[in-house]
This record gives C-alpha cells, structure tokens and sequence, in this order.
C-alpha cells in the first residue's frame, strides 16, 4: 500500500501547482478560492537506487518501484474545524492521509488573492493550519474517549489502555500543542 500524503494549506498559496508539478498533472491552479474543491489524486513513483542494483543482481520480469499517492486538498480556513468554507470536507479528506504536506505563501504578489485582503504572513498562516487540526484532533479524540470510556467501565483491559493514551492526548491538544508531541 502507497502512502498517501495530502497537500494542504489556506486558499491561494500554491497547493495545486506544487501537486501538478509533483505529478505531471493537469490539475486546475487558478487565483480564486477554492479553485479546488474535490481533491486531487496523483500517484509518483519514489526514486530507490538500491531497486535498480537489486534488479542487476536478481533480473527479474520487471521493476515496480515504490509509489506514493498525493492528494491536492481544497484550501482550509479559520474556521473550518467549525463548518467554515469547505472544513468538514477539507478535515474528512486529510484524516484519510498518512502524511501531510504543508505549503505556506511567504512571498507578496499583488495579482495573488489573499483571504481576507491581509498582507502575507506565513507563521499566522501556519498557526491557522495547525489550530484547525488540532481543534478537529480534540474532536475526535473526545469522541473516542467517549466511547471507550463506556467499554473501560465494563471491565475491558485493552479500553482502560485507549482511555489512559486518549487522555494523555487530549490533555496535550488542550494545551495548544500538536499530537505529535506526545
């Protein structure tokens, strides 16, 4: 299985160009918001010299070499943890990626539209990004601390686990820090 990693970041800063570049796609990469609205998918292959000097020593039929599947995700706004702009597609479509690529505008082009109207700022711009997975992270954890706190109280092992590292969780995204941190 590919891993599948999906190009986000606010309307406007170059998440489709960078994918059409990735994947020799054609995909559209227009100055308006929301330009893109369902995602797009592109498969690359993953350059591995050691495949190449396998198949010298091995001969096989044929070479299949790794891929890695990239999704071009609509832009996210603030709010969007909230239903603002396209947010509870936007936050479905990352939640389905294995890793995220995040593209940040920190140059100022008068003919690029930016949300708002507001002089580029990249480390707000980013700041915007991860509060919205972080409040969306909460979400689900809360939710799933819901519900295995139900199966914990029935006597099961393995939930009274889940329960102890969804709060860990929780209480580091209560904090303002990234789930990663943990």
């Amino acid at each position: 299985m590919a891993l599948k990693c999906g190009i986000v970041g606010l309307p406007n800063v170059g998440k489709s160009t960078l994918f059409n570049c990735l994947s020799s796609a054609k995909a559209q990469a227009a100055n308006f918001p929301f330009c893109t609205i369902e995602p797009n998918l592109g498969v690359i292959t993953v350059p591995d010299e050691r495949l190449n000097k396998l198949a010298e020593i091995v001969h096989p039929g044929r070479i299949v070499p790794a891929t890695c599947e990239i999704v071009d995700i609509a832009g996210l706004v603030k709010g969007a943890s909230k239903g603002e702009g396209l947010g509870n597609k936007f936050l479905g479509n990352i939640r389905e990626c294995d890793a995220i690529i995040h593209v940040i505008r920190c140059f100022e082009d008068d003919n690029i539209v930016r949300e708002g109207g507001a002089a580029v700022n990249p480390i707000e711009d980013k700041e915007i990004i991860d509060t919205e997975l972080q409040l969306k992270d909460l979400e689900t954890i809360e939710s799933q601390l819901a519900k295995q706190q139900k199966v914990a109280a029935a006597g099961n092992k393995d939930a009274k686990t889940m329960v102890a590292v969804l709060e860990a969780y929780k209480t580091v995204l209560e904090q303002g820090k990234n789930a990663r941190s943990v």
